[in-house]
């Protein structure tokens, strides 16, 4: 009887690996829907107003001295050493290949390139206007405050807004987004969230960055997550364009010559073939019969009888059995019959 092995959970997870890989078809990619535009122009307004009340030495500026001057790291100084790894979550390196390495086991599970444009375009709006507005504004951070009470803008710093902030929301943000489902997309936005909340106060914790500076990050990473449906046409044609250029590169490494365009040829009238000797039909062949006399019927058992002689075989060279010399085959010559004596 043949007994199967049950699988385990593991075996159905190498097994689920092993299968060829499909481009999935039902993911929706994401538009700039009228939700979506109101919550960019909402996040915007917020931009420009944290913006703008630094700028103007306002009631947040006020703030972030107070707490500058409460020392968090000296207040709660048992978790420093938690807060100095956790900070590390909205470093650009340790981040940007943590993401990279599980988008790009996606890609290429997927077969699209999509996963890998995406956090490519992701990172390159959040270079271009995070560094712009950091150089713009060139505001120092706490360490290197020069006046008490001013907004420390224009002195060529570059802590306004808080790159490690936008960092932690735009990498981590970009699972969210790419996610296949509504369920993980929800729960990969609420983790998303809390891991960039607790990067911004690691950095006022630490002292690295005022809270405005903390609040301007968790706006421009947010940007930058909504605007990403307007950079979905130029990431399909930017895949298209390297899926293209792969193929290419395939043909032209395998060595497979373009077939050429058939070249048109003038028809050319043809005249009926006259019969010669060559085309007269060839005789036909007798068949040969076989000279080998049929052969005789082979009897299975039972067959005729035959002698002792016939059916003992032969003693082979070398044998030990003795020879018996004055021993006669039963089918031999005929023995004298014995005298009859009266008794």
């Amino acid at each position: 009887m043949r007994t199967e092995r049950n699988l385990t959970r593991l075996d159905r997870v190498f097994a689920r690996l092993d299968r060829e890989p499909e481009r999935p078809a039902h993911i929706d990619v994401p538009k700039m829907s009228r939700h979506r535009v109101v919550l960019f122009t909402a996040t915007l307004a917020f931009y420009l107003a944290i913006v703008w009340a630094v700028v103007i030495t306002s009631w947040l500026v006020r703030l972030d001295w107070q707490v500058m001057f409460f020392r968090p790291y000296q207040q709660w100084s048992g978790i420093h050493w938690f807060v100095d790894y956790y900070v590390v979550l909205g470093q650009r390196g340790p981040t940007a290949v943590m993401v990279a390495a599980w988008l790009g086991w996606r890609s290429w599970r997927q077969h699209t390139l999509r996963p890998m444009l995406t956090l490519g375009a992701s990172l390159l709006l959040l270079n271009i206007t995070v560094g712009a507005a950091k150089l713009g504004m060139g505001r120092l951070g706490p360490h290197y405050a020069t006046v008490i009470g001013s907004n420390e803008m224009g002195l060529g710093g570059d802590i306004f807004p808080s790159g490690h902030t936008a960092n932690a929301v735009v990498t981590w943000g970009i699972l969210a987004y790419l996610a296949s489902t509504p369920r993980a997309r929800r729960w990969l936005s609420a983790a998303s969230a809390v891991t960039s909340l607790g990067v911004g106060m690691s950095t006022v914790y630490l002292g690295t960055h005022w809270l405005s500076d903390v609040l301007l990050g968790w706006a421009a990473g947010l940007l930058i997550l909504l605007a990403l449906p307007w950079c979905e046409p130029f990431i399909a044609r930017a895949e298209t364009w390297l899926f293209d250029l792969r193929d290419r590169w395939r043909a032209r490494r395998g060595g497979t010559v373009p077939v050429p365009a058939p070249v048109p040829v003038a028809p050319v009238a043809l005249r009926p073939r006259t019969a010669s000797a060559e085309d007269a039909p060839a005789p036909e062949r007798e068949p040969v019969t076989s000279a080998r006399s049929p052969r005789a019927p082979i009897h299975l058992a039972p067959g005729p009888h035959t002698t002792r002689s016939e059916r003992t075989p032969v003693t082979p060279v070398g044998s030990r059995r003795p020879q018996h010399p004055e021993r006669q085959p039963r089918g031999g010559a005929a023995q004298p019959a014995r005298p009859l004596t009266g008794g």
